[in-house]
């Protein structure tokens, strides 16, 4: 079932993804070469509870972290890791999910360590700009097919990078995961029409090379998910609010950027 959410909680769900807006902004400033993968985890945790949040993805199926840390040619769920360091040239993506009174938002965002390749930066500048044109599709009498395609036209069709299939954006509220599923590929005029009052994440991953992930979960920690291919891969999430106005980004790092979303 597909829950509509209220003014009231849109708003709610707004100020929980301040929080998560507000632990990117100092993710950027904390992220060098050298910086430890736990400082990561303990100082985003310490932001979101010091500011009355809740990390809800620790206990989320066994999970045990506040975020998700994905380097390099790790496409999802890395796990925090105490002694890994992370070295000038990295490719770094976290993830983390936050409750703040009953509201949920959800937020993954890409980092350079110190200085990338132009083929990572391309990478980046390419999966941002893919969400936000997914983004640009959420408008009330679209479906979900028009998301997915306009995200997998510019990857795939326009820049040859591989857009992952097996996971996918979704609804949000009141927990982690709701209806519908949000892919991040798709055809035109198919799948639900979207509708006011609904709640998405549009977070597409994009990898240089194809498309395909390992999804047997082979890694020793049971968790993280790496490229088939061994490429790179980029994320970028945004929790979003289906309004009459246009789509409504709830997680936004930059008021000025995301105006027209706002």
């Amino acid at each position: 079932m597909i829950q509509l959410k209220s003014p009231r909680e849109i708003e709610a769900m707004r100020q929980s993804g301040a929080i998560i807006a507000g632990m990117h902004l100092m993710l950027r400033d904390l992220i060098k070469p050298g910086i430890d993968t736990w400082e990561i985890e303990t100082k985003s945790r310490e932001y979101i509870e010091s500011h009355g949040g809740v990390p809800l993805q620790i206990g989320f199926e066994g999970f045990k972290y506040a975020t998700t840390i994905s380097i390099n040619n790790e496409v999802a769920h890395g796990l925090p890791r105490k002694g890994l360091k992370l070295k000038n040239g990295d490719l770094v993506k976290v993830d983390t999910v936050v409750g703040l009174n009953g509201a949920v938002s959800d937020s993954a965002w890409s980092y350079a360590v110190g200085e990338v390749t132009p083929e990572i930066k391309d990478l980046m500048a390419v999966t941002k700009k893919a969400m936000y044109l997914g983004i640009d599709q959420a408008v009330v009498g679209n479906r979900i097919g028009d998301i997915g395609n306009a995200i997998q036209q510019y990857t795939e069709v326009e820049h040859h990078y591989g857009d992952v299939r097996e996971y996918i954006g979704h609804g949000v509220g009141p927990t982690m995961h709701e209806e519908p599923n949000v892919p991040h590929y798709g055809t035109p005029g198919h799948g639900v029409r979207l509708r006011e009052g609904m709640v998405i994440t549009i977070e597409p991953m994009i990898n240089i090379g194809g498309w395909k992930v390992n999804t047997d979960h082979t890694e020793e920690d049971g968790w993280t998910v790496t490229t088939a291919d061994g490429s790179w891969s980029a994320q970028y999430e945004h929790t979003l609010a289906i309004t009459k106005a246009g789509p409504k980004i709830l997680t936004s790092q930059d008021p000025e950027f995301d105006t027209k979303y706002l």
